[in-house]
């Protein structure tokens, strides 16, 4: 989870939840009855989830400062996204994907080292922020095995060939957008499924007069909020930072000569009308990375062999070195990483994070044409010599590694949505919302 927000920022991500607001009012025997409000397949959502979860999404919204849509509207939004949580729950339980505490605990520690508190602070922010720890665990709990359906049933079968990075590259430089990224909002009205022309020119009058409201200067998180069938209604529309290679294609032409806080005109596609903004945008910078040109030789335990074994052999070639013997020839004739060793030990030019913790710790204190100490990593011991560092333009490695995983967000994106929209039509859901 190291692409998580800041803490802040985070909490708002969980507010579809059972995580209860400390000021806010907890269902019990005082309040009206605890109704269903929906039937999933064989489960319930009952009316004092949906009523935590709308009281959550309405303290977000106000933080944010949006102006908050009619009651009706918010709680149909919140319920469509319980609903969909639902669903994909219940694929977990039929396919026994569950998180357990220890994972749990591992993502809540690296969450909180990755916003630069301790786990005392992280509590206390929370409860600052009026939510509860526990139930912030067992939200969580819940989201990370959404992740996992969703990585199984989805990000599973996405491939990217080099082919389709070659065509994306040359795209985008024939272009000149190669590295500029857009900050897009977004609008979905959909288009009900097997839709008469009535049913379909219905759903445009409705498309064009949500586009009139923003032309006349409505706020577009606001609108988005009310008005989008999208999965990012609840956070105003907001798709993010986005490069062109990452967009749908039938927004291409239109964001390529859009102005920041311009609104383009309906985008039709085959099931939906869309509206964007352009938010901001940003672009073009070079990638350096620094690198370090090293060889080892690596001696490994095994059932014959001790560590303390392993120890005394790879000392006694230290010595060997110490004595001005050739690290390649010994690399060469003893080590037993066997695909460097064919190359007197060479590793060529890694990367930073490149290695295990151990050797590159090691390796970071050495002067070009030094000879480390023994070192041990789980994978036996090594003795490590830099020759070489450099700081080198990574633009092209760096564009290869960002253009594939562009392609596979994209393809990820349209194969999640037809997937949702797939379930949701395969499954058996009826609203009682409306029922006193």
């Amino acid at each position: 989870m190291k692409y998580f927000p800041a803490l802040s920022g985070l909490l708002l991500l969980f507010t579809l939840t059972t995580v209860y607001a400390e000021d806010e009012p907890k269902p019990g025997p005082q309040h009206s009855i605890n109704r269903i409000v929906a039937i999933v397949n064989d489960d319930i959502i009952l009316s004092s989830e949906l009523d935590v979860a709308t009281s959550a999404i309405v303290k977000q919204l106000n933080e944010k400062g949006t102006q908050l849509p009619g009651k009706a509207i918010l709680e149909k939004e919140v319920l469509d996204k319980l609903v969909m949580e639902s669903l994909q729950l219940q694929i977990a339980a039929t396919n026994g994907i569950t998180i357990d505490d220890s994972q749990l605990n591992s993502e809540i520690k690296e969450l909180a080292e990755n916003n630069n508190v301790s786990m005392t602070e992280f509590r206390n922010i929370l409860a600052r922020d009026g939510y509860s720890y526990q139930a912030f665990r067992e939200d969580l709990r819940k989201q990370l095995t959404i992740m996992q359906v969703r990585r199984m049933m989805v990000a599973s079968t996405i491939k990217v060939n080099d082919q389709e990075i070659d065509n994306l590259l040359a795209t985008l430089k024939a272009s000149g957008q190669g590295d500029v990224e857009y900050h897009l909002g977004h609008i979905l009205i959909a288009i009900p499924e097997a839709a008469s022309p009535a049913e379909v020119q219905a759903t445009k009058a409705r498309a064009e007069a949500t586009l009139q409201r923003l032309r006349g200067g409505a706020d577009f998180a606001e609108v988005a909020l009310v008005s989008s069938d999208s999965q990012t209604a609840l956070e105003g529309g907001d798709l993010g930072w986005r490069s062109l290679g990452q967009l749908p294609s039938m927004f291409l032409d239109t964001v390529k000569t859009m102005q920041v806080g311009e609104i383009s005109n309906l985008i039709r596609s085959s099931g939906s009308f869309h509206i964007i903004k352009l938010l901001d945008k940003r672009g073009d910078e070079r990638h350096f990375v620094e690198q370090t040109k090293v060889r080892h030789i690596l001696i490994k335990t095994d059932e014959v062999n001790s560590d303390e074994d392993v120890q005394t052999r790879i000392r006694q070639l230290e010595i060997r070195l110490q004595g001005g013997e050739d690290f390649a020839t010994l690399a060469l004739a003893n080590s037993q990483d066997t695909l460097s060793a064919a190359k007197g030990g060479d590793l060529g030019w890694i990367n930073q994070g490149d290695t295990v913790p151990e050797f590159e710790e090691s390796m970071n204190k050495l002067a070009p044409g030094e000879i480390s100490k023994p070192v041990k990593s789980e994978f036996g011991w090594h003795l490590i010599q830099v020759q070489e560092r450099r700081t080198h333009d990574s633009t092209e490695e760096y564009e290869r590694t960002k253009v594939r995983n562009l392609i596979r967000a994209k393809k990820y994106e349209e194969e999640l949505f037809l997937w949702l929209r797939r379930l949701r039509d395969e499954s058996y859901v009826e609203y009682r919302i409306d029922e006193s």
